[in-house]
């Protein structure tokens, strides 16, 4: 990444303590739109929560609400859509928001952290640990590791990241949720046992994975919103009529939020295989049990639910396929 100039490496030096409750110094304008409130949402695990509003009186906004400081927080006129992903500190933060492209065109001002996040995200070409170690104190490095990173790396990498932070960042949430998803990985190596599930079928019925093993077994993660997924799902479709009849199978684990947008996403892919959710998005207790960090991913398991590869798509799946069943 490009040189950052001397001075906001001196402002992050100041912001690297551990996450402390504090009153937010958060005020703003609201442009391009007329809203009548400002929503104020927590991040945690890829998902955005509101947590507090206030009335917006004259395009002007003010936040004094007491939350953990330094965080990454979302701000938005509408919690229907992505909000602006926003690091609060206790230094005064003031804000230009704007809904136009996805909150793109909003200013944040007072926040150095903010800053870095900013020039990460402009940045085409990021090599992490290089980073990490050029800004090892900073909450944003760890945030990253955790958000764009973690999916990307084995667990020995992110490991080898986690240990590049330093120690104001060791208890960090975000390398809580990695040191907890490591433990997860390294339990879903190829070799290992698949952990086993209950969850529910479209019809309400209850399913149990260990009952439903037969010859080979894809564990296919996925959701109707998904547009990648929803681009795999062709490739599945025709590995599932070529080998379906030689013993393989397809379990559907859906991130869905409404189960009539799920039911519909399984109807237009003409998914015909057996599909569970929970319906919880991100907070699927199957995705968490799987370290399920981005979709579409799968496991492909054996009859006795033997782990035998990950995350095979485009023409990898049936190659492997051609390959195990004879």
């Amino acid at each position: 990444m490009k040189k950052i100039v001397v001075f906001l490496a001196l402002c992050l030096a100041a912001t690297t303590t551990q996450a402390q409750e504090a009153n937010v110094q958060l005020k703003g304008t609201v442009v391009d739109t007329v809203a009548q409130y400002v929503y104020l949402q927590k991040f945690h695990n890829k998902m955005f929560t509101t947590i507090d509003s206030v009335k917006v009186t004259d395009g002007k906004f003010s936040f004094k609400t007491k939350v953990k400081l330094p965080e990454l927080y979302g701000l938005s006129v509408n919690t229907a859509n992505s909000p602006l992903y926003i690091f609060l500190e206790k230094s005064p933060i003031t804000v230009k928001l704007s809904p136009v492209k996805y909150y793109s065109t909003s200013v944040v001002e007072g926040s150095a952290s903010q800053d870095l996040f900013n020039l990460y995200r402009k940045s085409n070409d990021i090599d992490i640990s290089k980073f990490i170690t050029e800004h090892p104190g900073s909450l944003v490095s760890a945030y990253v590791l955790y958000r764009n990173w973690s999916y990307r790396l084995s667990p020995e990498q992110i490991t080898q990241n986690i240990a590049l932070l330093d120690k104001s960042q060791q208890n960090s949430t975000y390398v809580k949720e990695l040191q907890e998803l490591v433990k997860v990985l390294n339990g879903l190596q190829v070799g290992k046992k698949a952990p086993d599930f209950v969850s529910t079928d479209p019809e309400g019925k209850s399913v149990r994975f260990s009952e439903n093993l037969k010859g080979y077994t894809l564990v296919d993660f996925w959701a109707s919103w998904c547009g990648p997924c929803r681009k795999e799902n062709p490739n599945i479709v025709a590995a599932y009529k070529e080998y379906h009849d030689k013993g393989f199978n397809i379990i559907g684990i859906s991130l869905d939020k409404k189960k009539e947008n799920w039911i519909k996403g399984i109807q237009d892919d003409h998914l015909d295989w057996l599909h569970v959710s929970d319906l919880l998005f991100w907070n699927s207790a199957i995705a968490k049990l799987y370290g399920v960090r981005a979709i579409p991913g799968n496991y492909l398991v054996d009859s006795k639910g033997i782990i035998v590869a990950k995350n095979l798509h485009g023409e990898e799946l049936q190659a492997t396929l051609k390959s195990v069943i004879k």
